[in-house]
């Protein structure tokens, strides 16, 4: 095992290449506190990439409902049982943290390339691969009470008494991917220009160790190919080079066909020992160093996932520690009173179809004062303005949306 850098877990750990990085990171921001679960962008995912035989079962992009669902299904309480029955106490030094090398604190716990290595399993990293059976159901009935079998009795759902929440997933296409280490073909790769993690059809022979070992459950086998696909995060559209973009990066299926605006996709800047280059007006970047408002998904696993979250504001923090990390605390308080800055970049969600590469705030009136938690916060009708890899405006929208009353004569009509 090589030792690499990881930023999330501020040290060094177990991997099975040495570090090597991109020029350039796909990444994305969701925020959870918008989801309707609409399923749109699982919709459009499925239309566009895993509508073929053999891939009845694949959805690379799935929204599921905690803490209770999952697709397949519990797989983040498998591997956390996993995990805790080799490696007990895991835990975070949140003292040691450090704004540039180390966010979150020092992970004090064993990665799942640690967890293989340190107790001799077979394998880079602890996981397992999903019975058939757990690939059933990837979004329906999670919220629904319902029989098995010929009992015409209302089955009890698991316990989740006054909350939960919609976690939307895709690859997160992450800097030390397991699935990657894993493949005794060498079939999985990251692509040098934007770190998207892809399957070479023609090496790959199904072995299934990248499914095995993902811990996110994103290689997923096809019978009917006997290869294992994944998630290509619409490479086509991010590199510009499907003719709908017009030559300039475009956010992918699932990115823009979001309803409820709780996406933002695009490219950061990464340094040769693997933290982000420093670029505040990168909307990314912004959200996730330097308002760290924005989290990664499990980072215990030791991945580095590429795909952050903003927490649901609703849920028990403990819960939300142990799928977040140490960081959810101030990424809550700061989402919940947002800076003037940080208001203004929400905005950008979902705003254009075009990668925002950069971006400016142009100041406005005061809206109005509010009493949040005995404190005043102010609301500004600013304007953020969003500039591509050219940088040309793509996209330009204020605080404060505008209202469209319909005329009389068309109020019926759609």
């Amino acid at each position: 095992m090589a030792q690499v850098y990881n930023w999330q877990l501020g040290r060094q750990m177990d991997y099975r290449f040495p570090e090597a990085h991109p020029d350039r990171q796909f990444a994305a921001v969701f925020n959870i506190n918008r989801c309707i679960a609409c399923q749109t962008c699982t919709m459009a995912c499925k239309s566009t990439w895993t509508f073929s035989e053999g891939q009845e079962h694949m959805w690379w992009n799935n929204v599921e409902t905690k803490p209770y669902g999952g697709y397949p299904h519990h797989w983040d309480v498998k591997l956390l049982q996993m995990m805790n029955r080799y490696a007990p106490g895991q835990s975070w030094d949140v003292a040691q943290a450090d704004e540039k090398k180390a966010p979150y604190g020092v992970f004090d716990g064993q990665t799942i390339f640690e967890v293989a290595s340190n107790n001799n399993l077979p394998g880079v990293a602890i996981g397992y691969i999903p019975p058939d059976d757990e690939w059933t159901a990837p979004n329906i009935f999670e919220d629904t009470p319902r029989s098995r079998g010929a009992d015409p009795a209302p089955a009890q759902l698991p316990e989740h008494k006054t909350w939960f929440f919609y976690l939307q997933r895709i690859c997160n296409h992450c800097t030390y991917p397991a699935c990657l280490a894993a493949c005794p073909r060498n079939a999985v790769y990251k692509r040098p220009e934007d770190g998207i993690v892809l399957i070479d059809q023609e090496r790959c022979r199904g072995y299934r160790k990248c499914e095995e070992a993902c811990p996110y459950k994103k290689a997923i086998y096809r019978p009917s190919t006997r290869t294992t696909e994944k998630c290509i995060a619409c490479y086509p559209r991010v590199e510009g080079s499907d003719p709908l973009t017009n030559g300039v990066p475009m956010e992918t299926r699932c990115m823009s066909a979001c309803v409820g605006k709780i996406r933002l996709q695009g490219l950061v800047e990464v340094n040769a020992d693997g933290t982000w280059k420093e670029d505040p007006t990168n909307p990314l970047y912004y959200l996730i160093r330097e308002e760290q408002v924005a989290l990664p998904l499990y980072p215990q696993f030791g991945t580095e996932p590429n795909v952050y979250y903003i927490p649901p504001r609703w849920v028990p923090r403990d819960y939300l520690h142990q799928m977040f990390g140490p960081g959810v605390d101030d990424a809550l308080a700061r989402y919940e009173a947002p800076s003037r800055r940080l208001m203004a970049v929400l905005q950008l969600f979902r705003a254009s179809q075009t990668i925002i590469f950069n971006f400016e705030v142009k100041e406005g009136p005061k809206i109005r004062d509010v009493n949040l938690n005995g404190k005043t916060w102010s609301i500004y009708d600013d304007t953020v303005v969003g500039y591509d890899k050219n940088g040309k405006e793509a996209v330009r929208v204020s605080v404060q949306q505008p209202f469209f009353e319909r005329p009389a004569q068309y109020l019926n009509s759609i």
